[in-house]
């Protein structure tokens, strides 16, 4: 008991577990950094707030055994144990990550709670205050960082697709500059789809017009279009896809694969099921019209270009800060690596004047989801569904002294939803004008400058294959965090 308790002396047993939890991807490392982030509130709350607003005598540890006792018990406030908040904290953030791990852990954070009673320098009340703390912050995270349990977004069934036994009727484009250089997935992806038409995309032509002429070439054979790479390939991809009216296949190939997580495919073996089936959920697309400039006719058709956009679109400095958290995020996790990225990009970024609706404002950056984000008044962390026909618009306001220190702050506090430097709608459409043409970025890509934009959800959606939730029977879909 004494040596556990020493153990875990300003946190460095669980430190050192998050260390070892940290060099794995996915869940593992996401537990490892929110239970490292509360620790950090756990300890703050208990030994720099509870103790000194409630003072309490520690016990006569001299009336115990000698071989019981410590030899430099601590003469601080006895409530609560802060021993026993940071290992009810971490214990509850890696359960709320992986109840796996909580379940391996908990034994242990137990042992350091007793063990403060066993060696005399706490009272049990003071223990059981401290794990309640603990657990309490712990929970609270979930106000900065919501709690995925899966990736998998909610989307409308549709049975209307074609079956596609080994690919037959499929034209798939393989993107080997997405992820891995060095990996090229075509190989594979003719193995897996004999009878498919695999296109080994071309390093300096646009994908979707490399896509668009291979299915022009099939004709009325080709019944599905498909991409494997990042979300910048399935963006082009999906384009074709409207445009042609056809069902799109998804295999992960790229970095993030931020879309294909949310459809719910994370393997070419589960693209290969669902065609196969013939099973598909049914996914908004959205559109971005970018018109000649400043001035025009906010009401005019007229439209020098459209893209189309899976995820997300931006203008100002968001696609500094999400180049900046992705840069991070495999190391920090996903929320600790938005907010140092936000702090930066704000500190750097020049405020842009544009007009939402009718209204001029000056703004850091306009944020585009396809569909509603989770949360809302927070940062926009992932959508749980793909066919709202709604885009999630947020920006965050220059126009206010101290704005950056503003939203900075409100972010620290989990308040942003409540911060006036803050706003969001959730609508089908909106027309965004800039005082200055300024660049547009779209899935994490700069690709156009324009200066006024119409976003949009296409008037239908794509369908995307995918198995049914309720007709999986299949291997256990993974968590990818």
């Amino acid at each position: 008991m004494k040596a556990l308790s020493a153990a875990a002396d300003h946190s460095l047993l669980w430190f050192a577990i998050a260390a070892l939890l940290a060099g794995r991807r996915g869940a593992t490392r996401k537990a490892a950094f929110r239970g490292v982030l509360a620790i950090a509130g756990a300890s703050a709350s208990s030994n720099a707030v509870m103790k000194p607003l409630l003072p309490r005598r520690r016990p006569a540890a001299a009336e115990l055994p000698a071989y019981q006792t410590i030899d430099n018990p601590p003469t601080s406030s006895s409530f609560p144990s802060g021993h026993a908040a940071s290992a009810a904290a971490f214990a509850t953030a890696l359960a709320m990550e992986s109840p796996r791990l909580g379940i391996a852990v908990a034994p242990l954070a137990a042992g350091v709670a007793y063990s403060r009673v066993h060696i005399g320098v706490h009272w049990a009340s003071d223990v059981l205050v401290g794990a309640g703390v603990g657990a309490g912050v712990a929970l609270a995270t979930q106000r900065w960082w919501p709690v995925r349990v899966t990736d998998e977004a909610r989307a409308r069934p549709l049975d209307t697709v074609p079956e596609l036994p080994g690919g037959r009727g499929l034209v798939i484009i393989s993107n080997q500059r997405s992820g891995d250089p060095e990996h090229d997935p075509a190989d594979e992806l003719e193995a897996a789809f004999p009878a498919a038409v695999v296109v080994r995309a071309e390093p300096h032509r646009d994908l979707d017009e490399q896509l668009d002429e291979a299915v022009e070439k099939q004709g009325e054979e080709a019944r599905a279009v498909g991409v494997a790479g990042g979300d910048g390939s399935v963006a082009a991809a999906a384009a074709v896809a409207g445009r042609r009216g056809l069902p799109m296949v998804v295999v992960p190939t790229g970095t993030l694969n931020h879309f294909a997580r949310d459809v719910g495919v994370y393997d070419l073996q589960e693209a290969v099921d669902s065609t196969g089936a013939g099973q598909a959920v049914a996914v908004d697309l959205a559109l971005v019209e970018m018109h000649p400039g400043r001035g025009a006719d906010p009401h005019s058709e007229q439209v020098v270009r459209t893209r189309c956009f899976i995820n997300t679109a931006s203008l100002g400095s968001y696609p500094d800060l999400v180049r900046l958290r992705e840069k991070w995020q495999p190391r920090w996790g996903k929320w600790p690596a938005f907010a140092a990225a936000l702090v930066t990009t704000l500190r750097r970024a020049e405020p842009v004047k544009i007009k939402i609706g009718d209204r001029w404002t000056w703004v850091w950056f306009l944020f585009v989801g396809n569909g509603p984000y989770h949360p809302r008044g927070a940062v926009p962390a992932y959508r749980p569904t793909l066919d709202s026909g709604l885009l999630d618009v947020r920006w965050l306001r220059a126009d206010l002294r101290f704005s950056r220190l503003r939203a900075v702050a409100a972010l620290l506090g989990g308040a942003v939803g409540h911060s006036r430097v803050y706003a969001e709608r959730q609508v089908p459409r909106i027309d965004v004008e800039l005082a200055v043409p300024g660049m547009l970025a779209t899935d994490g890509e700069v690709v156009e400058e324009s200066g006024r934009y119409t976003f949009r959800v296409a008037d239908e959606p794509i369908p995307v294959y995918r198995r049914h939730e309720d007709q999986w029977t299949g291997r256990e879909r993974p968590f990818q965090g």
